[in-house]
């Protein structure tokens, strides 16, 4: 019974990551080891790296529903073909807002960006 629960679960996880490459949705790993699922939205190239840009599918405590994660594509870290590609925060501000500037400028007639006032 053991082999049977274990080809089970191995076709729900296949079935799992057919769903989520169906509908957009990314699975990724926080600095825990958490699974963390965000909608794709974009990959955005800006000076010669590329940001991915994500929305978060499971709405956090901390975070409104409709803000957005910018990601940056780690070209040095050592990934498998089987894990994909790597991630890693942006820290620089005017790297961010100049990405989501190109974001927004290309889905500029899908969303409704609202201005952040301060």
């Amino acid at each position: 019974m053991d082999e049977n629960e274990n080809l089970n679960n191995n076709a729900n996880l296949e079935n799992e990551e057919d769903e989520l490459e169906e509908s957009n949705i990314v699975k990724l790993k926080d600095e825990l080891g958490n699974d963390v699922y965000f909608e794709f939205l974009d990959l955005i190239e800006y000076e010669g790296e590329n940001y991915v840009i994500l929305l978060p599918a499971e709405e956090a405590e901390d975070e409104s529903s409709d803000e957005v994660v910018i990601l940056k594509e780690d070209k040095d870290a050592d990934t498998s073909e089987d894990e994909g590609e790597s991630y890693i925060s942006v820290d620089d501000e005017e790297v961010l807002n100049k990405v989501f500037e190109i974001f927004k400028e290309k889905f500029k007639d899908e969303f409704n960006f609202v201005e952040d006032e301060q």
